[in-house]
């Protein structure tokens, strides 16, 4: 099965009223792709990122064994632009409700670099949905060096220059073996190709990071299978974040691809295989 659903302009992700232990669900407002068939998957992309972009390479292996639901956040793909600040409650409810919207009553969570704290928040407020979680490139809360990439990002987005925006995205996102290997015509295109397709709601995901995230607390309570993936070579989400996820929830899994903070660029494969063969597993 494969589907697509546009949504109307999002007037506002005001925080959510429910609470941690409820089970009611917002009306989603996020567009979403829906691929595949058998046990569900919802994914949570990225900063500045989106379905097809941050989860476009896998998606026909993760769509072979699951049904995969993926909504795009306010300002990236199918979604409007948010017209009031990001609330990362309300996005995680928006999240499950777009997965039961679309037929899942339970699934698991693959989420990538934002999209980790958002699915462990998920977890933390729907545990009657969430069956395991895949964290890759993840991190609780950022860290001074995350928090200082991030403030640069948003200035330069501030600044609304979007040749500065791919050039820095680029140099931080990317590990020195992938941009060594590009030629310098390959790169050019893949810099002006990064300036074209900046979403506009990026602004907004990086406020979240910012002023919002800290998923710290959500950690312990955690009682689902998880598997968190380290990008060795990450230069934005650095591998501390990582491990600090992996020892601070109970019984997960670590793993490891030596790519930067862009796996579904440079090991898209190797990913795809490490979320296919951990979600089998954990349900057997």
């Amino acid at each position: 099965m494969t589907s697509t659903k546009a949504t109307s302009p999002i007037n506002s992700l005001a925080p959510s009223t429910t609470s941690p232990a409820a089970t009611s669900l917002p009306v989603s407002t996020l567009g979403r792709i829906v691929r595949g068939s058998g046990p569900g998957l919802l994914l949570a992309h990225g900063a500045g990122g989106g379905i097809d972009a941050n989860y476009g390479p896998v998606l026909d292996t993760l769509a072979a064994q699951h049904t995969v639901v993926g909504p795009d956040y306010p300002g990236t793909g199918r979604t409007p632009r948010a017209t009031a600040p990001l609330d990362l409650d309300t996005l995680a409810d928006e999240l499950v409700a777009t997965a039961v919207e679309e037929g899942l009553d339970t699934f698991a969570i693959a989420g990538y670099s934002l999209g980790s704290p958002v699915a462990v928040r998920a977890a933390t407020r729907h545990p009657d949905r969430v069956t395991a979680l895949v964290l890759t490139a993840g991190f609780a809360r950022p860290n001074p060096r995350l928090r200082l990439a991030a403030r640069l990002w948003r200035d330069l987005l501030d600044a609304d220059d979007p040749r500065q925006v791919a050039a820095f995205t680029s140099l931080i996102a990317f590990s020195t073996p992938a941009l060594e290997a590009l030629a310098q015509d390959d790169l050019d295109a893949a810099l002006k190709t990064a300036a074209a397709t900046v979403p506009p709601g990026t602004p907004e995901h990086v406020d979240l990071v910012l002023d919002h995230v800290d998923v710290r607390a959500d950690l312990a309570t955690l009682d689902v299978p998880t598997l968190v993936i380290s990008t060795t070579l990450d230069q934005l989400v650095t591998p501390q974040h990582h491990r600090q996820l992996a020892d601070a929830i109970p019984g997960a899994r670590y793993a490891e691809i030596a790519t930067g903070h862009l796996p579904f660029v440079e090991r898209p494969a190797e990913w795809a295989a490490l979320i296919s063969d951990f979600l089998t597993e954990s349900r057997s």
